[in-house]
């Protein structure tokens, strides 16, 4: 590599922190001075940078746990066995106030039966020639205070007070390219920390998705889930989720849950045990350029309703399928996801929804309703040893009056309710939702869970699977292949 470029390429990633913000180093000097001998302004820099990151590793550190679970699952012989073996799993959590609160993933601790955290030791001076290997730290019980599956996310309790914590930055003010730290415990090496930018600040994965993520390349492995994202001034601006990958392990595609919505959810948590999210009885869908034409829509981009469901608020109101949302309070729609969010927090209000039909434009009032979620509890009603189906990765129940009761009405005859998600499912992101009720598998219809069963039980890894669900009143597809 020739001299010239190679002093292209440092100063290109040279990154030194200033005080101020970030320059780039001059790689080589007028003169012509060695690479090799860098300037006395850059090495005081480097070494700031360096003793910076040291410190807030060392402020946040303690207060980032590592999460451990107990939970059963079938032995080898399927969900008939009747045999089931202990499971030990985990992830990471961070303790957001003095009082012993703990932020997770939800997949880190559903279906666990114990859940017990690790600590941080929290040495304020290690003695010269003293060993850098520090004491294990203590494990302590945690309750869980509730789960939020929408966003992955749930909250836990310790018995202990006066703790380290950390607090919650902004995540509206997180910026594409900023410094970032991933705290966790990644394949269970306690407390770890990698470096990396905000490589999006609002990832969608698939179109509708409630929840959009901070994208990062923070070195993020499993482990690391339910871990801060901490940003240069100390402040957790998300929770480590989940990352893409092909081979299993890192490859720069990390996502956490922004910081606002982990405000959210735990406030309400913390509060009630549950999440509280408002809704008139609507399926919001983002307008899209081929969906304008389709439809004949008068933009092509913005919020058209696809389903008013018949015994909503909206349906009351005057609201119908095919209505284009131009505002909702006043506010400009500009996907499905915004309107969804900006009602999830108005549970007992009314709100002023402004829309085109055709050419006509019209006012309505609605009043949004809490939505009901109602499948928390069906978790203690399954066991894996009767309710699981591993090739899906769910735990379902056939459909009685009492559980009917819980459902929104059927837009079909039959099906089976997924009552939970197994502990070791493999689709996260592809995932049933409790609550979800499924009415057919590669076009077969499910009528029971032991005919569920017979059908899947022929699929072999590799193998498409589409289902047909209902879900909070509306019918659509759930497509992955047999892992």
């Amino acid at each position: 590599m020739s001299r010239k470029l190679t002093a292209t390429i440092l100063s290109v990633f040279l990154l030194v922190y200033s005080g101020t913000g970030f320059w780039v180093a001059n790689a080589e000097g007028a003169d012509g001075a060695d690479l090799a001998q860098p300037s006395a302004k850059t090495e005081t820099a480097l070494a700031h940078l360096s003793s910076s990151l040291e410190a807030l590793s060392q402020r946040i550190g303690p207060a980032v746990v590592q999460i451990f679970t107990t939970g059963y699952r079938p032995v080898s012989g399927g969900a008939n066995s009747g045999l089931l073996s202990k499971r030990r799993s985990g992830g990471s959590g961070v303790i957001l106030d003095r009082e012993g609160y703990i932020v997770t993933n939800a997949h880190v601790v559903e279906g666990a039966q114990r859940v017990q955290v690790l600590l941080t030791v929290s040495l304020p001076s290690v003695p010269e020639r003293a060993s850098i290997l520090k004491p294990r730290g203590k494990m302590v019980e945690a309750q869980i205070v509730g789960i939020d599956r929408e966003t992955d996310l749930a909250v836990l309790k310790i018995p202990e007070r006066d703790l380290p914590f950390v607090e919650l930055g902004d995540s509206d003010e997180v910026k594409q390219g900023q410094l970032v730290l991933a705290f966790g415990s990644p394949l269970g090496l306690e407390n770890s920390v990698t470096l990396g930018v905000v490589s999006s600040v609002a990832r969608q994965l698939r179109p509708e998705d409630p929840v959009v993520y901070i994208q990062t390349d923070a070195p993020i492995n499993p482990g690391n889930s339910g871990g801060p994202l901490i940003n240069a001034n100390g402040k957790a601006v998300g929770i480590n989720t989940f990352i893409l990958s092909q081979s299993g392990g890192n490859e720069g595609l990390g996502f956490a849950v922004p910081s606002n919505i982990v405000k959210y959810v735990f406030k309400q948590i913390r509060k009630t045990g549950r999440v509280g999210r408002g809704q008139i009885g609507v399926h919001p869908q983002t307008v899209t350029p081929t969906l304008a034409a389709g439809l004949g829509l008068s933009q092509e981009w913005g919020v058209v309703l696809g389903d008013v469901f018949p015994w909503g608020p909206a349906n009351m109101a005057g609201l119908k399928v095919g209505d284009l949302i131009l505002s909702l309070d006043g506010k400009v729609m500009e996907n499905g996801r915004q309107f969804d969010v900006n009602l999830y927090r108005r549970a007992g209000d009314m709100v002023t929804v402004e829309l085109l039909r055709g050419s006509q434009k019209l006012f309505f009032r609605v009043p949004v309703v809490e939505r009901k979620d109602g499948f928390a509890s069906l978790a203690g009603m399954v066991t894996p040893d009767n309710n699981l189906v591993p090739e899906l990765g769910i735990l379902g129940i056939d459909i009685d009056s009492k559980i009917a009761k819980v459902l929104s009405p059927p837009r079909k005859l039959g099906g089976i309710l997924v009552a939970a998600r197994s502990v070791d499912s493999p689709y996260w992101q592809e995932a049933f939702l409790p609550g979800d009720v499924i009415y057919a598998i590669n076009e077969k219809a499910v009528t029971s869970l032991a005919g569920l069963r017979v059908i899947v039980s022929h699929l072999k890894t590799g193998d498409p699977v589409v289902a047909q669900v209902q879900r909070r009143g509306t019918l659509g597809f759930i497509a992955f292949e047999i892992d």
